[in-house]
């Protein structure tokens, strides 16, 4: 647990560990696309809207083995509907924390040998941390470098609380700074989770929540690929997610020359179905949208369809099946579905 001169102020940290844990997982404080958090500048607002683009890309070789040489040729399952409000966490009213409290977890935190008070002190942090005063404290105090610190956790679970933890700090814009220097280790923590994970799905958020406004969009420049392979293998909380951070990405028109280069898995079109889940149809109808308001000339036209996989090829381009396929769910059930595709077609 660390030496003797811990020990005590670790025993006076039992007892307010609790105070906002009650919370719940602290992520869902942060509502993205309900109109939480800071507000969004006019391109980032359209989290949802056909139309707005933000970008993204990954023009790395094909490695045998990887991801998306796996996912390439894969037909697209179905997810099942889930809960829609399981992600919803309501705010308890009573979390702030006095500032000796946040400086005493953080110094426990520090020295702990204990997985398990790990993850109570991380998730406190993290509830503490819906509150915009905690934000500036935590940061003050050097606490987001030594939260950060637990990304590379062995264990999973403190891992997940280190990412919400970070999450919640990230709705603030000076935080944000500091939380962008560990954007290349969040990517490689997603890469090397296994498919739909608890630290795969934290992760996204966190970087739906770093990519709100265009400011740290071009540090996910290498990352378009595991987004659309992820979105093929996943289940649909995940591929919520991912589509999230690819339509914040792509409303960005800076960001849309590194999108249509990105290695891209072919069945990624076969998502656009009827039979898939309608939350993660609508974004992909919004990332869709984004996609098609960008015009390329002839020649980066004529240059991209000689660039084997890339997204042009397999979701602009006139040989792709996607216009096919929107043109199919104009019969959608759903009217918002059918009003999207409508306006992404004409």
């Amino acid at each position: 647990m660390g030496d003797g001169s811990i020990a005590p102020r670790f025993g006076n940290a039992r007892a307010f560990l609790g105070i906002v844990a009650g919370a719940g997982a602290s992520y869902g404080l942060y509502k993205l696309l309900s109109g939480g958090g800071f507000k969004r500048n006019k391109k980032s607002a359209a989290n949802e809207s056909p139309g707005v683009r933000r970008s993204e890309s990954s023009e790395a070789p094909l490695p045998p083995g990887s991801l998306l040489a796996r996912v390439s040729g894969l037909d697209v399952v179905a997810p099942r509907p889930v809960d829609a409000a399981s992600g919803e966490i309501t705010q308890q009213s009573s979390g702030n924390l006095d500032p000796q409290h946040l400086k005493m977890l953080l110094s426990c935190l520090k020295t702990s040998s204990n997985p398990s008070e790990r993850c109570r002190m991380l998730l406190t942090l993290g509830n503490s941390a819906a509150f915009t005063v905690n934000q500036n404290l935590i940061r003050d105090f050097e606490g987001i470098h030594i939260i950060a610190g637990f990304l590379s956790d062995p264990l999973a679970e403190v891992r997940v609380q280190t990412l919400n933890a970070l999450n919640n700090l990230c709705m603030n814009i000076q935080n944000q700074e500091q939380i962008k220097v560990y954007v290349p280790q969040v990517l490689e923590l997603i890469e090397m989770s296994s498919v739909n994970s608890d630290p795969q799905l934290a992760a996204l958020r966190l970087l739906t929540n770093l990519s709100v406004t265009d400011k740290h969009q071009h540090l996910l420049k290498k990352s378009i690929t595991l987004l659309l392979s992820l979105l093929v293998v996943s289940k649909e909380a995940l591929q919520i997610q991912a589509s999230k951070v690819l339509v914040n990405l792509s409303s960005n028109p800076d960001m849309m020359d590194d999108i249509v280069q990105a290695q891209t898995p072919a069945s990624v079109v076969l998502l656009f179905d009827s039979r898939t889940a309608t939350a993660v149809l609508l974004r992909l109808l919004t990332f869709a949208g984004n996609l098609k308001a960008w015009r390329a000339s002839a020649q980066v036209a004529d240059e991209l369809r000689r660039t084997q996989d890339c997204l042009f090829r397999v979701m602009l381009d006139e040989s792709s099946q996607l216009h096919s396929r929107l043109v199919q769910l104009l019969s959608h059930p759903d009217v918002e579905i059918q009003s999207q595709v409508a306006r992404i077609l004409t």
